[in-house]
């Protein structure tokens, strides 16, 4: 993959700013709180997210805690992330379904956590990544879009994004290049009007807006 080597490297000198949420996954460390919070994330934005997932924390923290939380508590915690109440009931049944069928332990492949309601490769790869350390591709609408954009890949969607770099992006880069790509999008490389003239990779990159 040409360039990818400066393009990490520029991307890790340019220190942008991450989310609060986005540190918030990066220190949790742990897979059970990885996935609940990814589900909170999933069409929300971060600002909304992260104090939903810090009141969630305060009702409970492990599955076997969780299972045992009312909906209604967990649904006036997490208001006002997207489908709060979908998501309240699936984080309490996958709570109960760890807890009660697995040992109070997440699945660590992307087949197994793919098996809870609402779960999809975005969310596993993140919880291998993130929770266990274990190198995945992590892709959402920053990752697809930039390296897209950057012109080292074309796909069509986020799915076909993972298998690409799943052939052509260096497996040291895999656990870090989720946090790099979101919190460039997120600053420098937007949907629209993307800020070129202060990007630390446009030398790089073909500039293939989307």
């Amino acid at each position: 993959m040409k360039n990818i080597d400066k393009i990490v490297e520029g991307l890790k000198s340019a220190e942008q700013p991450q989310s609060d949420f986005v540190k918030l996954m990066e220190e949790f460390h742990n897979p059970y709180l990885v996935l609940i919070g990814c589900i909170l994330s999933l069409r929300t934005n971060d600002r909304t997210t992260y104090p939903a997932t810090l009141r969630m924390l305060e009702l409970a923290k492990s599955p076997e805690e969780m299972k045992k939380v009312d909906v209604k508590d967990l649904e006036k915690a997490i208001y006002p992330v997207g489908f709060y109440g979908n998501k309240a009931k699936q984080i309490i049944e996958l709570s109960r379904i760890i807890a009660d069928e697995m040992d109070g332990k997440v699945p660590d492949s992307i087949d197994e956590l793919c098996k809870f309601n609402g779960v999809g490769r975005k969310t596993a790869n993140l919880v291998l990544a993130k929770g266990f350390g274990i190198p995945a591709i992590c892709v959402d609408v920053h990752v697809h879009r930039i390296f897209n954009r950057l012109g080292l890949i074309k796909t069509k969607n986020p799915e076909e994004t993972e298998f690409a770099l799943r052939e052509k992006l260096p497996q040291k880069y895999w656990l870090d290049i989720n946090t790099l790509l979101v919190t460039h999008g997120q600053n420098v490389c937007k949907p629209i009007n993307p800020k070129c003239d202060i990007c630390p990779v446009s030398d790089y990159c073909k500039k293939l807006i989307k």
